[in-house]
């Protein structure tokens, strides 16, 4: 059951990382216009394209956090360290769905699409992506 979830888990975190890398090299996918790419993707008024280098970091991060669920899903490896990454993972997730749904982050990412995508789709998925951390993390101590 453990490997089933972290498969989840790296499938959708792939799907993110390989978007966040087309992003990262100019790639205008799957919006064409830069600027309502920006506003679904960041969301940040007054920001009118994606930063590269921001989403080359993101696209590694969110790859590696993918990778580190599958290892997650094998009891015998890493050790300690690797359940302390697990919970850290579950915690980062968790943290930015729940943080999505507060005033203060309304306010500083207000731009629409993203606005709307967010309260929608990318915190719940966040918070999906943490209770999976969460599971694993569990199964593991089990």
């Amino acid at each position: 059951m453990s490997m089933l979830i972290a498969a989840l888990i790296f499938v959708v975190l792939l799907a993110v990382a390989i978007a966040h890398f087309l992003w990262s090299i100019g790639s205008r996918w799957p919006i064409r216009d830069p600027e309502l790419l920006a506003r679904t993707v960041i969301g940040k008024p007054g920001v009118t394209r994606v930063p590269k280098l921001a989403s080359f970091v993101v696209s590694l991060l969110v790859l590696a956090a993918g990778v580190l669920a599958l290892s997650l899903a094998d009891h015998s490896a890493g050790g300690w360290w690797l359940t302390l990454v697990g919970v850290l993972l579950a915690a980062v997730f968790l943290g930015r769905g729940a943080i999505g749904y507060t005033e203060g982050w309304r306010a500083r990412f207000s731009a629409e699409p993203f606005a709307t995508l967010d309260r929608k789709n990318y915190s719940p998925l966040c918070l999906a992506l943490g209770a999976g951390y969460l599971i694993l993390v569990i199964m593991r101590l089990i």
